[in-house]
């Protein structure tokens, strides 16, 4: 089984459009081969029959969202391949609303491929050490917990991805759904490149509080 790699992976999508499972999947069927699994995703109907190569997504927008008073920012970097279309209101609105998401859904991850494999197998291992303590599965063979074990994975990528995440504005669909929406508006490819979500005070070891003082503080420090 040939190695596919997230590089080649992301490199076929840029050229294709198509979304990044799909794209694993040709290349995995093609063994690596780009130009194989072009022709695989076009006989699909997964990628325009004229290739993207030379096409890059360099364009695109920074957007910068503030919420809850400045309590909470993010700064995103959404690609399309023309500044004529990264100008249009409608590709503004677009990268206004996944910023949106991003701050009230808190993803970790953009996909599935940025998941750390240290991040992953711990994952898997916390999983599987859960459904074997479920007395509900007491005496079940291993391949039914590997099965459990790979739900459980499924979920944690739903929670933790971005593009897995169910949009915010829409439960029924994905952010992934959203983007490919907006690439069959567009025409163009569309990548959401990267993202960075500040929430004040996070990571910082706040001081004890001392609720006696506080009271004694609001009653004017008598005792």
């Amino acid at each position: 089984m040939s190695n596919v790699t997230p590089a080649a992976i992301k490199a076929l999508r840029e050229k294709t459009g198509a979304g990044m499972m799909e794209c694993k999947a040709a290349l995995t069927e093609a063994e690596s081969n780009e130009e194989k699994a072009i022709e695989i995703l076009r006989k699909r109907g997964l990628a325009s029959a004229t290739k993207k190569e030379g096409r890059v997504a360099a364009e695109g927008l920074v957007n910068a969202y503030i919420h809850a008073g400045g309590k909470i920012g993010v700064l995103l970097e959404v690609n399309c391949q023309t500044d004529f279309v990264a100008r249009t209101e409608e590709f503004r609105a677009f990268v206004h609303d996944l910023a949106m998401h991003i701050t009230a859904a808190e993803p970790r991850f953009t996909n599935k491929e940025d998941v750390p494999p240290a991040v992953l197998d711990k994952e898997r291992e916390i999983a599987l050490e859960q459904a074997r303590l479920d007395p509900k599965n007491s005496g079940k063979p291993q391949q039914v917990l590997d099965k459990i074990v790979e739900g459980r994975l499924n979920k944690f990528y739903q929670e933790t991805c971005l593009m897995e995440q169910a949009f915010v504005k829409d439960q029924n669909i994905t952010v992934g759904d959203l983007v490919r929406q907006m690439i069959s508006k567009t025409g163009e490819n569309i990548i959401v490149r990267r993202f960075t979500r500040y929430k004040m005070g996070e990571g910082l070891e706040k001081p004890p509080s001392d609720l006696g003082a506080e009271v004694q503080d609001l009653l004017g420090g008598k005792k």
